[in-house]
């Protein structure tokens, strides 16, 4: 459902086969816009299953991200 495609917003991630950034539409669900309200006023080419597909792509990406911590120098 989520595509990355360097010749596409310069691979951000995007709903696939649009160019509806997951940013565009994660900042709109921060705002506190309601789903019907983005499919509706926002973005009406989009299915709730898509906008979900958003929120699920930052969990993933949260989940598999890697924390490298810094090693405390000696004093």
């Amino acid at each position: 459902m989520i595509s990355v495609d360097p010749e596409i917003h310069f691979g951000k991630p995007c709903i696939a086969g649009t160019r509806i950034t997951v940013a565009n539409v994660l900042e709109l669900i921060e705002a506190g816009t309601p789903l019907g309200d983005i499919m509706a006023d926002y973005y009406p080419d989009l299915t709730e299953e898509q906008v979900k597909a958003c929120v699920r792509y930052a969990i993933d990406v949260i989940q598999n991200e890697k924390i490298h911590f810094a090693q405390a120098e000696a004093a």
